[in-house]
């Protein structure tokens, strides 16, 4: 538990600023969609506003599509207003998910596997490694779900015009409770565990069949 809470703890410098990028690019699509949905007007103020609509369209106003975004573009941006702290926000509730999962994760996955192993001194097979890592990847992502909802709420800088804003994980914890009850806390939950249970099955198979050293002996540096 005290490795896997060591290894969450380092995995943040590289996650944090990858979910805030991908959070970013997720929210301006959604905006996006709502920029653009269609705005339903009855007859008799679409008579009313006829002449307008059209000397508009003769005067030639064009209203732009807003324009794509990329995640070198949000990065850039992040970094130009709000320096390399821009780039880190939401640290804390991403520390919050990462490390509790982390410590669940590993125990859990250690004791699954050790039930697969023929004998002490062999290894489980590739597929009941498998099976472990999906099994506790899925059931630490699913302990910590409330703690990614946060991080999410924290990490969208791009609110819509009915959308909430937060300071800090303890107002964000509030409101989420105040207003949409315990039950948002597990919004998600089943899809992330989805994503995170074949994610963490692979890797471990990986990780026992030696992959990672076989590459490494093979490589120029390793041969050197």
């Amino acid at each position: 538990m005290l490795a896997g809470c060591g290894a969450g703890m380092c995995q943040v410098i590289v996650t944090t600023p990858m979910e805030m990028l991908k959070i970013q690019l997720q929210d301006a699509g959604r905006l996006l969609a709502q920029q653009q949905k269609p705005v339903m007007m009855s007859p008799t103020k679409l008579v009313a506003t006829n002449t307008v609509l059209t000397r508009c369209y003769n005067s030639g106003t064009v209203t732009s599509a807003p324009r794509a975004v990329s995640a070198t573009q949000i990065a850039k941006e992040l970094l130009q207003t709000q320096g390399i702290q821009g780039l880190y926000k939401g640290l804390g509730a991403t520390l919050m998910r990462d490390v509790p999962f982390s410590i669940v994760y590993f125990p859990l996955f250690a004791n699954l596997n050790r039930l697969g192993k023929p004998s002490p001194e062999e290894s489980s097979p590739f597929y009941w490694a498998f099976l472990s890592g999906c099994a506790a990847g899925s059931t630490a992502a699913v302990a910590v779900n409330p703690c990614d909802v946060v991080k999410t709420r924290l990490q969208s800088l791009n609110k819509g015009s009915s959308e909430e804003t937060y300071n800090g994980v303890v107002d964000c914890v509030s409101k989420i409770m105040r207003k949409e009850g315990p039950s948002a806390f597990l919004k998600g939950a089943g899809c992330r565990a989805l994503v995170i249970a074949p994610l963490f099955g692979i890797a471990q198979v990986m990780y026992f069949l030696g992959v990672g050293e076989y590459i490494l002996d093979n490589s120029p540096l390793g041969l050197l």
